[in-house]
């Protein structure tokens, strides 16, 4: 952490940054270049943490429609030849810096990760929890907090592991002082009547002579107002910094709406961006608002004793593809055990 100047008060602060980019399907060594790219612009501008989205490494939606057997030949472990340059670009620049990927582990299963390399060489991978993309892909098992060399525990939740709240507390209660939360959202197909809708890839392809009109749909209901939503409550409620990176433009036959931004502990959004372009994001999280933050103090009234409803299992749970994609609607009149008499 770095002291800032002003009125002899030594502030704690983390530079980050969340980059938004369209990622090319399968283009390993492309996507390498734009992340080299914004690393370097980056260090340039003394940013010590630096997010990229979910998946960036060889593009999201389209892997859906690949059988297993081309999901592993894309797949690659974590100390894969991608992993490999972004840990060498960390250590060249003095800078964290965190990319999604297709993992697959010495027993072949596959996974929708995300690592973090480090300036000192460690890589901290996260396995998302709530992978839905392809059946191949499994869902991870555990969350991932680690330490950094500026004295910050940084967590780490993709995509969907962000929406349900209990990952996020997890992570917080677990230490993290900051979450990068890595997506590839916004213009979704959602099944929710007052969620996301998809955004007409010709008002993607149109924004080098209509800016306006992609600009006023990234900002709306299918971008930015949905994340409104929620977004600001996780890092309010759990008193943490978010990092949301998120990619941007045609993700196969849908459109990621960018909006990436950063977040203080308060849920007040410091930077963001409804740029229609790969771009990047910097601010300065303050460290020093974590201890007397609303959601830092409110946790400590916290009543363990009062939760092992969390833990029950209710009968109608889903696996996360099956969730995502049923257009059976969720039971709200069960009778649970813990209502009977």
């Amino acid at each position: 952490m770095s002291p800032s100047t002003g009125d002899e008060k030594q502030t704690n602060i983390l530079r980050c940054a969340s980059v938004q980019f369209e990622a090319r399907p399968d283009a390993k060594e492309y996507n390498v270049a734009r992340i080299a790219h914004f690393v370097r612009e980056a260090a340039a501008d003394s940013v010590q943490v630096i997010a990229f989205p979910e998946m960036c490494l060889i593009g999201y939606w389209h892997l859906r429609n690949y059988s297993a057997e081309q999901l592993h030949e894309l797949a690659e472990p974590i100390s894969g030849p991608s992993t490999t340059a972004v840990r060498r670009l960390a250590m060249e620049n003095g800078l964290a810096v965190g990319v999604g990927f297709l993992e697959v582990d010495e027993n072949g299963r596959l996974f929708n990760s995300y690592a973090v390399c480090l300036p000192d060489g460690n890589v901290h991978r996260h396995r998302k929890l709530h992978a839905f993309e392809h059946e191949a892909i499994s869902s991870g098992e555990e969350y991932t907090v680690f330490d950094t060399p500026w004295g910050v525990r940084l967590g780490v939740l993709i995509c969907w592991d962000n929406n349900l709240v209990e990952n996020v507390r997890a992570t917080a209660l677990m230490g993290a002082s900051v979450l990068l939360a890595p997506h590839q959202t916004g213009g979704t197909a959602s099944r929710s009547p007052h969620s996301m809708k998809p955004i007409p890839l010709e008002y993607w392809q149109a924004r080098y002579r209509d800016r306006k009109t992609i600009e006023e749909r990234f900002r709306g209901p299918s971008g930015r107002e949905w994340l409104l939503r929620w977004l600001p409550a996780r890092a309010h409620d759990n008193g943490l910094g978010v990092v949301f990176s998120n990619g941007v433009g045609r993700d196969d036959d849908e459109v990621r709406t960018g909006n990436a931004m950063i977040l203080d502990p308060y849920g007040r959004i410091l930077v963001e961006t409804a740029a229609p372009e790969d771009t990047m994001v910097v601010a300065d999280l303050d460290l020093d608002l974590l201890p007397m933050s609303t959601g830092r103090r409110w946790m400590m009234g916290r009543r363990p004793e009062l939760y092992g409803i969390l833990t029950e299992r209710f009968g109608d749970e889903r696996d996360p593809r099956t969730a995502r994609f049923s257009d059976e609607p969720a039971r709200i009149d069960v009778a649970h055990v813990h209502d009977m008499p």
